[in-house]
């Protein structure tokens, strides 16, 4: 039997570690469904499943070659920091472009929604990678296991997300709000930012607060100027 095979002992143990890979899919596709939801939005009915599917699937296989240097890579000074920032300003253009007026300049076109998905999803995916990574224990079978389950996790949330978007507009901003909260608290559990400030956790929710908060205001104030330009 291959070595990757021998990975599925089906042990109580394995079945254990599985159960909880499953477990971690679930919680943590949301923050990654809400990305692809928003950037898929604009995109025409028939490119929109595709959209989701391509960019789920591109983002996981990325994951996969990252999951073997994250746990190296996270306590480095600013990394943190600089993914938080960017899945800030992606955030803010999301919803920019969902809340502009003219649609004909918000509007994405497929490879633009891929690229978005993709660079969100490998800086938001820190936690899902060594959460995935610790529950595996080092069995890399189980470890692929759990990286591909989250594609039709995320797959499945991200078409009911989009699919509600059309119909109930607040979302978006509740969709953009979510993606503010993970980018402060991406920066502010930034190995720099800690040692510095050393943030308590009612600081931290405080900042998660008030990055909801901000990456609305900042989008909706990008989406009217783009409307009037």
């Amino acid at each position: 039997m291959p070595d990757f095979l021998s990975g599925f002992s089906f042990s109580p143990d394995f079945l254990l570690q599985l159960v909880s890979i499953v477990a971690i899919d679930v919680v943590l596709a949301g923050d990654n469904a809400v990305v692809i939801a928003l950037a898929v939005r604009n995109l025409p009915p028939w490119s929109r499943t595709k959209g989701i599917a391509v960019g789920a699937g591109a983002a996981v296989v990325l994951r996969v070659a990252l999951t073997f240097v994250a746990s190296q890579l996270l306590d480095l000074p600013f990394l943190k920091l600089a993914g938080g920032l960017l899945v800030a300003v992606i955030a803010v253009k999301l919803f920019a472009e969902g809340d502009a007026a003219d649609k004909e300049k918000s509007c994405t076109t497929f490879w633009q929604a891929i690229t978005t998905i993709v660079a969100a999803d490998l800086v938001m995916s820190t936690d899902n990678i060594l959460a995935v990574a610790g529950a595996s224990r080092g069995n890399l079978a189980l470890l692929v296991f759990g990286l591909g389950l989250s594609i039709p996790f995320v797959i499945f949330a991200a078409g009911a997300l989009s699919r509600l978007m059309d119909r109930f507009p607040i979302i978006i901003a509740l969709g953009a709000a979510v993606l503010g909260k993970v980018a402060a608290e991406m920066v502010l559990t930034d190995a720099w930012v800690a040692s510095l400030t050393g943030p308590g956790q009612t600081a931290v929710y405080a900042g998660e607060v008030v990055g909801a908060v901000g990456v609305v205001v900042v989008g909706r104030l990008w989406a009217r100027h783009v409307a009037r330009a």
